[in-house]
């Protein structure tokens, strides 16, 4: 006999409930709706992130195939694609945000995402900063306009290298410089930040300076400076100069900070890579690694991208694409869930290649995760249960009388 519900039900458990009503209370999303619930919407996108729908049809004709398996997922019927493309235009996005930031921080706070605790030794938080360009179609979006003849919009991301999962994110227009986003954040001190260079601006690191935050990051080729203080290098390595440095010409007057260089030897791209940062307490060598940590948020963007839909969207209005992105960044948190969860060693995109498969199968999603590949041998129960039917081994009582 089956005991749970479906693989998608069960997930669908680690988002809740009443915290999802109150947020839809709050941001007024069903005001004058008739019938069609925010949470049908969720379900549904969700679908389409973790099951690959590539459309509007896709979605609710699959929806459709499972109506059997509907009401595990707190929904009585599929809806329509004129609802859900309507839901989708004009119920607030904002729901759906503060739905991923509050599962993120819940899951984060009972230790479900990760081990809490970063490679390194020392105890800073380690967070990488970078953005993704995301290309649209100009005549689909035209309110995205990037390039004469191209579209796109941008996600800013501030990456917790604590579990690879976002902390910040921020969906600007193509155009939208990195640098800007930058000055939108309120980091907590004591926190590295790694970046690439494109984030090159030293107003901007002594502001995070005087705040206690700590930057890594590349150093543009044309800074002007001179070496005030030189450290012996370790014999043993790839660090090739480690000093104290003091900027000169314009940039000298806004930078009051102490900036140590660190220059590292590429191997395998035959480069060299100057690092600057503002943190004296570190070794080179660990400078250097962390810079090399800052790859994981390529990592994301790029397990993002392949595995959920951000790439392809199922509706034409910004409102439509927002709401899209979150629910894709919600489904990568209950993927990263069961990849940590798992103990069957899958890479990520294995473990949303798997659950694709098995969205509607009826098994514990422990157990899944456990053992994916499991196959139960135990033949089942028949078990016949006696019934006392009179006349069969029992002697026939007549009524108000004796037996025959």
């Amino acid at each position: 006999m089956v005991r749970t519900g479906s693989i998608f039900s069960q997930l669908l458990r680690f988002i809740s409930q009443t915290e999802f009503n109150r947020i839809v209370k709050e941001h007024q999303a069903e005001k004058a709706a008739k019938g069609f619930r925010s949470w049908t919407q969720l379900v549904a996108m969700l679908f389409c992130q973790l099951s690959g729908a590539e459309s509007l049809r896709e979605i609710i004709t699959g929806l459709q195939t499972c109506l059997g398996k509907l009401k595990h997922l707190g929904v009585s019927i599929s809806p329509a694609r004129s609802t859900l493309a309507y839901a989708n235009s004009h119920r607030p996005e904002a729901v759906f945000k503060d739905l991923l930031w509050t599962t993120i921080s819940r899951l984060r706070s009972c230790g479900e995402l990760g081990p809490g605790r970063h490679k390194f030794r020392f105890k800073n938080k380690l967070m990488s900063l970078d953005s993704t360009t995301i290309s649209l179609c100009l005549n689909l979006f035209p309110w995205a306009k990037f390039r004469q003849r191209k579209g796109a919009v941008k996600a800013h991301v501030l990456l917790n290298h604590d579990d690879y999962l976002p902390s910040y994110v921020h969906v600007t227009d193509g155009k939208k410089a990195d640098v800007k986003v930058a000055h939108m954040l309120n980091l907590p001190a004591g926190s590295i930040v790694a970046m690439d260079r494109a984030y090159n601006d030293f107003g901007l690191f002594q502001k995070w300076h005087e705040a206690g935050v700590f930057f890594v990051t590349r150093m543009k080729e044309n800074t002007l400076f001179t070496i005030s203080e030189r450290h012996e290098p370790p014999e043993k390595g790839f660090i090739l100069l480690d000093a104290r440095i003091e900027l000169t010409g314009s940039a000298a007057a806004e930078v009051t900070c102490p900036l140590r260089l660190v220059t590292v030897w590429d191997v395998e791209n035959n480069r060299f890579i100057d690092l600057l940062t503002n943190h004296t307490g570190l070794a080179a060598t660990t400078i250097s690694a962390i810079y090399k940590e800052r790859w994981q948020i390529e990592l994301f963007f790029k397990a993002l991208k392949q595995n959920l839909k951000i790439k392809t969207f199922v509706g034409t209005s910004e409102n439509a694409l927002l709401i899209q992105i979150w629910t894709a960044l919600l489904a990568m948190v209950l993927l990263r869930w069961c990849q940590h969860q798992s103990k069957s060693g899958w890479c990520f995109s294995l473990t949303a290649t798997m659950l694709r498969l098995n969205l509607f199968v009826y098994r514990s999603l422990r157990d899944w995760l456990d053992d994916p590949l499991q196959w139960n041998t135990d033949p089942p129960d028949f078990t016949q249960l006696s019934l006392p039917i009179p006349g069969i081994g029992q002697p026939i009582v007549a009524q108000g009388g004796t037996s025959p």
